[in-house]
């Protein structure tokens, strides 16, 4: 049996369905029965409740041959950002060491090698910590590059604006990667548990782009070829981030994770190679998914 965390994510759906697909007993984790239907409905069993509930975890993750576990996105905080991964992270290893799991694929990310000032991503580097430290346990970290479907966020502003930024350097390399392509490296490594102790893998997209060369892709697609990439001040970025909606303690988490970038240190472990690479372009993603939402909305 496979216990699935986030199942009703972009990483967590794929999983779910291609494990359905593959004949295997699963059991989907979420908050709402109703989105978690869909997967009822092909043979998964539903589990409700908290990631922050050890008892809950601990009973759902009990007799599974593997966990794919992940710290959610939670954009309505009212506490640090950090505080809350701590707190999911923590239920998380506690329910895997007391139920006696012993082989998890975790969700992480680039960056996940510095103990601090990364963002959010610090916090996973916490989380693969912890789960080291739990006895017999083997785990395979997924390393993932930045999500594509986090340029949808984007639309508003490009609409608005006729451009669009960050705080991350215009000339900075990093990887792009689709989620349907860390779940497809996830679903291997779940079937085949071909992992011993604490590995990690780069799940790194099909190349490593600056936003310049993003702003060029996404300007064919809508037919603007003269969208530009802007490169805002931490201060700047801070405060549109704030002004969009977005939570104050997650806006100083992106600064500093996009700060890291700039500085050279979060992909300072990581080189591009083949095994890494996963098959999605970002030309696919952006006529295939972001063009309709970008004309839709």
């Amino acid at each position: 049996m496979y216990v699935i965390t986030g199942a009703t994510g972009n990483t967590g759906n794929e999983i779910a369905e291609a494990l359905l697909k593959a004949g295997k007993s699963v059991t989907v984790v979420g908050r709402s029965v109703d989105k978690l239907q869909k997967f009822v409905s092909q043979g998964a069993k539903a589990a409700i409740g908290d990631l922050e509930d050890v008892d809950f975890l601990t009973k759902t993750f009990k007799g599974a041959t593997a966990v794919y576990a992940m710290i959610p996105p939670k954009w309505d905080l009212t506490t640090e950002w950090r505080a809350y991964q701590r707190v999911v992270a923590t239920a998380l290893t506690q329910a895997i060491q007391t139920s006696g799991v012993k082989n998890v694929v975790v969700l992480s990310s680039n960056g996940a090698h510095l103990p601090e000032g990364a963002g959010p991503v610090t916090g996973l580097y916490e989380f693969e910590q912890q789960l080291k430290q739990v006895a017999g346990l083997n785990i395979m970290a997924l390393r993932a590059g930045y999500f594509m479907q986090n340029l949808f966020g984007l639309i508003g502003m490009i609409k608005g604006m006729g451009a669009f930024g960050y705080s991350l350097r215009n000339d900075v390399k990093t990887p792009f990667v689709h989620t349907k392509d860390i779940a497809a490296v996830a679903v291997k490594h779940l079937l085949a548990l071909d992992f011993k102790g604490f590995n990690y893998v780069f799940v790194a997209g099909a190349a490593d782009l600056t936003m310049d060369e993003v702003a060029a892709i996404i300007g064919k697609a809508i037919a603007n070829p003269n969208l530009k990439y802007l490169t805002f001040s931490y201060q700047d970025a801070e405060a549109g981030m704030v002004q969009a909606g977005i939570p104050l303690t997650i806006a100083k988490g992106y600064n500093e994770l996009f700060q890291s970038l700039n500085e050279g240190k979060y992909l300072n472990d990581y080189t591009r190679k083949p095994e890494w690479t996963t098959p999605t372009t970002l030309e696919e993603f952006v006529n295939n998914e972001f063009l309709p939402a970008f004309q839709n909305s």
